[in-house]
């Protein structure tokens, strides 16, 4: 251990990247191909567990600017479409990726996040970014030079300080920045928890539908099934704090058991499976910060926002972060004239990806809504739309956003002609958002 009245080590780099998820890998090796000396800090160690599993097919032309499409298909399962189950209809819904807007992207692939974002991370030092694992940032400090220093501490208690002219934030849900500014909200439109666990000898549909996503709905909010390879599935029931409070004295594991008794469709591919890890909890889970930039700094993925995954979201926004911020912090360092249009440009892209997603995450467990995904129409294009939104082709030129809005009116149509179900609706939302202090939620 270092001795305290060890003068700490200070190191020197241009951006300083926190974080060594999917977008901390992802914006360093961009931004060292620009010429940058690129250090990335992470707190753990590779491969390490991880949830958000599913990929979406917008992912895919990432994966290829980054060099790495071929290694994620070797460890990915392949996901040609997703699945919505629903007790209150007698079928359930598939939803074919190749029917999307954009043909070109027509899978995508579940993969186990520790060999996923190992290969990101390896790709980031193969790059020439400097990537220090077992190194936790403790502390920043904004100089009025309008460079940052930032305090690290190692797995050894070694104690480093690097004075960096940029910062990037991609320390995911430990929101480094936004707790240090304060600027953390939570959702008031969402707050829901997930209890999740990886599971052996679960039922699985047969041939290329094999590794779909399959969201089940059930009273208390919806239950997620990822197929990954080695013939481990993995489950996770995303609920409401309400919910979560009735938990009592039961463990993780049997909270989750029960959880998916009460849901048929999946307990019965679950009648053989067995558990092959801890299970796990994670509450609260939506999120924003105030701000997502500063004049040196900038907030990348789950760091700036976080959002219910129903939609399997958050890797390729974390991801499309990363290469917008290499843009950005790029055109900061080298063009000083231009920061104030490059971060605008840059605050433009972060706030879009949460807030097209959000509008359908929140309405998802609503029953009109759900009658709209289970019976889907291409009126006016307007499945086609739907599917490029689930498959993430939000950020390009596929021209779908007339259609998401015609069917963003068909949702309120029908909710102004079935009046009593929609107050019914609204009001039960309002029950299944309400806070709820409980230590059932607080040990989650």
């Amino acid at each position: 251990m270092q001795h305290p009245s060890q003068t700490p080590e200070i190191r020197r780099c241009d951006v300083l990247v926190i974080g060594g998820g999917p977008a901390g890998s992802t914006v360093a090796p961009l931004l060292a191909e620009k010429g940058h000396h690129v250090v990335l800090l992470e707190k753990a160690h590779h491969p390490r567990f991880h949830i958000g599993e599913s990929l979406l097919p917008a992912n895919l032309p990432l994966l290829e600017r980054m060099g790495v499409a071929e290694e994620v298909k070797a460890i990915g399962m392949y996901k040609p479409g997703a699945e919505f189950v629903s007790p209150w209809h007698e079928h359930s819904q598939v939803f074919q990726f190749a029917d999307a807007w954009d043909k070109s992207m027509p899978h995508a692939y579940q993969v186990k996040r520790s060999a996923f974002d190992e290969i990101l991370i390896r790709n980031a030092a193969k790059k020439g970014a400097t990537v220090i694992e077992g190194c936790k940032a403790t502390g920043v400090e904004f100089l009025p030079d309008d460079s940052v220093m930032v305090k690290s501490t190692l797995d050894d208690g070694h104690e480093v300080h690097w004075h960096a002219r940029f910062l990037i934030d991609a320390s995911g849900r430990d929101t480094f920045l936004a707790n240090r500014f304060r600027i953390k909200q939570r959702s008031e439109k969402h707050n829901s928890a997930a209890v999740y666990g990886h599971f052996a000898n679960v039922e699985r549909k047969e041939g290329p539908t094999e590794g779909n996503i399959t969201v089940f709905w059930f009273d208390h909010g919806w239950f997620w099934f990822i197929p990954l390879v080695d013939g481990v599935t993995s489950i996770g029931m995303v609920t409401w704090p309400y919910f979560m409070k009735t938990r009592g004295k039961r463990s993780l594991t049997q909270f989750l058991q029960d959880g998916i008794a009460s849901c048929p469709g999946l307990a019965a591919r679950m009648k053989s499976a067995t558990l092959v890890n801890e299970v796990e909890a994670t509450g609260n889970f939506s999120y924003t910060s105030a701000r997502n930039h500063g004049r040196n700094y900038v907030l990348l993925g789950d760091a700036y926002a976080f959002i219910d995954p129903v939609f399997s979201s958050g890797v390729m926004l974390a991801m499309h972060s990363g290469v917008v911020a290499a843009e950005t912090v790029d055109t900061c360092l080298k063009t000083p004239q231009k920061v104030a249009a490059a971060l605008k440009h840059f605050d433009r892209q972060m706030r879009h990806g949460p807030t097209e997603f959000s509008w359908f995450i929140y309405r998802v467990t609503n029953p009109i809504m759900r009658d709209l995904l289970m019976h889907p129409r291409n009126m006016f294009r307007m499945k086609e739309a739907l599917l490029s939104v689930l498959a993430g082709d939000i950020y390009g030129k596929t021209p779908i956003w007339r259609s998401v809005r015609t069917f963003k009116l068909l949702y309120y149509i029908a909710n102004v002609i079935q009046p009593q179900r929609a107050f019914l609706a609204w009001k039960r939302r309002r029950f299944n958002i309400r806070r709820v202090e409980d230590a059932a939620l607080h040990n989650a």
